[in-house]
């Protein structure tokens, strides 16, 4: 997703006047955070992990220090901090709001967020791997989403 999920409840034209967007940070109406990041998890029997894009909504502080750092060689030092996704990663039920742990990575690489809930089914797969079978039933998946029904 390119954009946070809150952007939906904002009409376009206004858009300019309330949100201040990079690829990777968003600001709405200059007191609501966002960050884009990345949930790997690990493909069983393959080095590269399968990844899920997503944005989490951030408390201002933590969103000011990791921009202040952005840039900043030995920013992957900084301990995790809370978010909660504003994405909906549909496979797994609605997981607007849930809450995960932020992780900065080497300059050039989204923050890397781990589920905080241990018992959530994506946390799982996040822990465990998935198989490649499971990386192909997500696409097929991911694929057909907006396909309309037959």
């Amino acid at each position: 997703m390119k954009a946070p999920a809150a952007m939906l409840a904002i009409p376009d034209t206004d858009w300019n006047e309330r949100v201040m967007m990079t690829p990777d940070q968003c600001v709405i109406d200059g007191n609501t955070f966002y960050l884009r990041g990345r949930i790997p998890v690990p493909v069983i029997g393959l080095e590269e992990p399968f990844i899920w894009g997503v944005w989490a909504e951030v408390g201002p502080k933590d969103f000011l220090r990791a921009n202040e750092l952005w840039n900043t060689p030995g920013r992957e030092s900084e301990a995790p901090f809370r978010g909660y996704l504003d994405t909906n990663v549909f496979l797994f039920g609605n997981t607007m709001n849930l809450e995960v742990w932020v992780q900065t990575q080497i300059v050039g690489h989204r923050p890397h967020f781990a589920i905080a809930n241990e018992q959530h089914p994506l946390a799982i797969e996040q822990r465990d791997g998935i198989t490649m079978e499971r990386v192909v039933e997500i696409a097929e998946m991911v694929l057909h989403a907006g396909e309309p029904e037959a």
